[in-house]
């Protein structure tokens, strides 16, 4: 279905295209303009005939003619589209409330819109944008980005001349943040020191490393001998074939580009991510058609979504995007929160702290503990396992030791019956 939408766009395209068969209407206008224009002037020297009139006259008729027509063949190729949208789409767009009707709001999103179109480096949009909105972006912040792609730029022509320096005036600062950004660099600038000769020269690459590596030597040693030791494997189509192949590959100086954007935005204390990106992919991705669905479903059950201080639904994020570790108990199902942390057991099972105390409403140190399915956990299938804890004697330097028993059926291969020192006596966590 979507190929016809596809098919009557590309049609459309081609009719309003300026090369297209025949004339476009835009190009149609501009010449009637020009035919005006030339008429207007010979009208006002004085030297336009009559006969030149009636040519005017003749050429307007026959350019609305023809705008008539190509408007007539766009009109119906729109119609076509929309016929072929309203079958991909039968659902009508939801209608919420204006989001941006305040001041502040409106602020917030032209300021997300401009500082992403200087991000990526659409200056000159960025700049119309910017005379047309509300917002102030700083001069100096403008720079810092023309600066960004500048540096990007030289990396993409094999330069880190500009990135090495700007990483030697941010070395105390890549340092807070255990970036490698700076080795990374040199270890670019050597690989091609090391390739660019046939036969190979390595001298003037182990040169570079004598005056530029030693300060790196201590936190990547391993990366040290593996850059020394792949001389050996030289020439290219040798080294290709080795174990040390990931060294000649391309990637080793692409993955610079984004690894120096990423530095220079932390610097900047912004996210590695685009925001505004972010917002197109998760919701273009499928967030928005769930939530809309659970939206209709809960009105359907005159359930209200505002009531609610979470999503009532699950939406599947890529791992890029997942930005907080969170904890679901495989009992409840339920996230855990300040109030209900999740409590790892002896056996190294983590359970949240609500359903730990449901299963032991007793008190004691015997709970019944459900055996979860295969696809939670690889324990087996038995209905239920039953933990006792014996507390029995004691050591001088720990509290009473903790013995776990496992009773009913279980594997050996996934649990396994161990003593346990309990440095806070009877508790589980």
């Amino acid at each position: 279905m979507m190929d016809a939408s596809l098919k009557e766009l590309t049609k459309l395209e081609k009719v309003t295209a300026p090369d297209s068969k025949g004339s476009s209407i835009t190009v149609t206008l501009d010449s009637l303009l020009q035919t005006l224009r030339e008429t207007k002037e010979r009208f006002i020297r004085g030297d336009c005939t009559e006969q030149q009139l009636v040519d005017l006259v003749r050429t307007i008729e026959t350019k609305k003619k023809e705008i008539e027509e190509r408007q007539k063949e766009v009109y119906t190729i729109l119609a076509r589209l929309g016929k072929a949208l309203d079958k991909k789409f039968p659902t009508s767009l939801p209608s919420y409330s204006d989001l941006f009707s305040s001041p502040a709001s409106v602020e917030a999103l032209e300021r997300t819109i401009a500082l992403h179109l200087l991000r990526t480096g659409q200056f000159e949009v960025a700049e119309t944008f910017l005379k047309e909105s509300s917002v102030i972006i700083q001069d100096d912040l403008r720079s810092q980005f023309v600066n960004l792609h500048h540096i990007l730029k030289a990396l993409r022509n094999q330069d880190i001349t500009p990135a090495l320096q700007w990483a030697q005036d941010n070395r105390e600062f890549l340092k807070s943040r255990s970036s490698s950004l700076e080795f990374y660099l040199h270890r670019s600038q050597y690989m091609r020191l090391l390739l660019r000769s046939h036969p190979p020269d390595t001298r003037p690459a182990i040169e570079y490393a004598n005056v530029n590596f030693r300060p790196f030597y201590e936190e990547h040693k391993t990366e040290f001998g593996r850059l020394m030791a792949c001389i050996m494997y030289l020439p290219l189509s040798k080294l290709q074939n080795s174990s040390f192949k990931d060294l000649a590959s391309p990637t080793l100086h692409f993955d610079l580009e984004p690894l120096f954007a990423k530095e220079y935005c932390a610097r900047l204390g912004m996210s590695r991510q685009l925001p505004l990106r972010v917002v197109g992919d998760i919701g273009g991705g499928g967030a928005l058609a769930r939530i809309e669905k659970g939206r209709k479903v809960m009105g359907d059950r005159k359930m209200e979504w505002d009531q609610m201080t979470e999503l009532p639904i699950e939406i599947p994020l890529p791992p890029e995007n997942r930005y907080h570790s969170i904890f679901a108990c495989l009992v409840s199902k339920e996230q855990s929160t300040e109030s209900n942390p999740p409590m790892m057991m002896i056996c190294g099972h983590v359970i949240s702290k609500d359903s730990l105390q449901k299963l032991n409403k007793a008190g004691g140190y015997a709970i019944q503990m459900p055996i979860l399915s295969s696809r939670d956990t690889n324990w087996c299938g038995s209905p239920y396992l039953s933990v006792i804890f014996h507390f029995f004697g004691s050591s001088p330097l720990r509290k009473p030791v903790v013995q776990l028993t496992f009773f009913k059926h279980f594997s050996k291969k996934f649990c396994t019956c161990i003593p346990y020192y309990c440095t806070h006596g009877p508790v589980y966590n």
